[in-house]
């Protein structure tokens, strides 16, 4: 596989609250993490921090997982470990209190994916059916789109457009979404916090994710796309391709 992870400030925050990065387990199975952390000063970032940190030791220390369900249960413990994790960080520190993450976690292997997300950040997949968001936002908005009362459209104007349903760390428990697909040759995968997908639609995402260019040459132009276009929020992104296997990516 070949991945990169690519992350930006942006143009008018002070500072990164966006973390992630590409890890390898033990047989070289690949990971990678995209965390947009929230809260009080400094809090987003120790959250977002604290959730790929735990992510990649925890891979770090695991051997091969040869089926969905084994990615699956992996997925399903190491996201209640960071949720409880960061809960209790918050309780145990004034200044972190209310803080939390989104998080949205995708292992690659050479017959399928899993993602693994809580929160509005985002998995789109480009295969020979084309290229689709396979992840469903836990917001305010995604919830009116779903349920018809308002557009799609509408919700990229909503003045409520950030609200989140449900994110790491912010409540005791926490449920995600899991879901394993089938990839193959060729196929590629963009994990993306909302800084680029508010700025960017699925249709230029679609574009750039397919240039035949190198893959960090499209993030780039991405984020730069993005940062162009006002850049208020941190700009997070990876992409992968499935082929043969590649070195680790770095962490932001």
């Amino acid at each position: 596989m070949e991945g990169h992870f690519l992350t930006d400030r942006g143009q008018v925050r002070s500072h990164n609250e966006d973390a992630g990065g590409i890890f390898f387990n033990t047989d070289q199975q690949l990971i990678a993490v995209i965390a947009d952390g929230m809260g009080g000063h400094q809090a987003g970032d120790v959250a977002s921090k604290l959730a790929t940190e735990l992510v990649r030791d925890k891979w770090k220390s695991t051997s091969e997982l040869k089926t969905p369900g084994e990615v699956e249960a992996w997925l399903s413990a190491t996201v209640t470990d960071i949720n409880q994790s960061i809960y209790k960080h918050s309780l145990g520190n004034k200044e972190y209190e209310g803080m939390g993450t989104t998080i949205v976690v995708a292992v690659c292997t050479a017959e399928f994916i899993t993602i693994a997300h809580v929160g509005d950040s985002r998995c789109y997949l480009l295969n020979d059916s084309g290229f689709k968001q396979i992840t469903q936002d836990h917001s305010l908005v995604n919830e009116l789109v779903r349920s018809g009362q308002i557009s799609k459209d509408d919700a990229e104007q909503h003045p409520r457009k950030n609200i989140l349903l449900k994110a790491i760390g912010t409540e005791q428990q926490v449920t995600e979404d899991i879901l394993t697909v089938e990839w193959g040759e060729g196929n590629r995968l963009l994990l993306c916090s909302d800084g680029l997908s508010n700025k960017l639609d699925d249709t230029e995402l679609a574009s750039y994710t397919q240039k035949p260019n190198h893959l960090k040459e499209n993030g780039l132009e991405m984020i730069n796309l993005a940062n162009d276009r006002g850049g208020e929020d941190n700009i997070t992104l990876i992409l992968i391709q499935y082929e043969s296997s590649s070195g680790e990516g770095e962490t932001g």
